[in-house]
This record gives structure tokens, sequence and C-alpha cells, in this order.
């Protein structure tokens, strides 16, 4: 079910030309200070899944924001997984 929908979230985000900004939540910010830091194995960036889920669920509604860790954490509780299935 949850893939059906981030297919569907990918289409809406395509056919709109709505644009993800993968810099939102300071992931780029998080990126540079675990390189500066040599911690890049606690560093965790998002699937590409959760920043057009999070989009799609912005859309929807607003004008209720959602971060990224609580976006992934709902799509984890659906059943989604980082995995290639």
């Amino acid at each position: 079910m949850c893939y059906k929908f981030v297919s569907f979230v990918r289409k809406f985000l395509t056919l709109t030309k709505k644009s993800v900004k993968l810099y939102t939540d300071n992931v780029l910010d998080a990126f540079y200070d675990a390189i500066r830091t040599n911690s890049l194995d606690r560093l965790h960036i998002p699937h590409s899944d959760v920043f057009y889920v999070r989009s799609a669920l912005e859309v929807k509604f607003a004008p209720r924001t959602f971060t990224l860790k609580e976006t992934e954490d709902y799509m984890r509780l659906e059943g989604w997984t980082e995995g290639n299935e």
C-alpha cells in the first residue's frame, strides 16, 4: 500500500513539476558536519522516498509541516523499508 502511494507521489511531483529540495531539515549541514568530524558512520540521510512522501503529505495536509524523521517513522509504521523489494 505504501509503495503504491510513493509511486503516486512521484507521478504527482513529476506532473506538477514540484521540486523536492534535499537541503531541507539541515541534511546537507549534517552531512558536511559528519565529514568535518569524521563521523560518517553515525550519519543518516533519509531515502529519497521520504522526501517525496513528505512533500505529498504537506500538500495534502497544508498548512501542517512534517519533519523528515516524522515522515520516515510514519512510513516505517506502514511497512516501508529502504530495501530493494
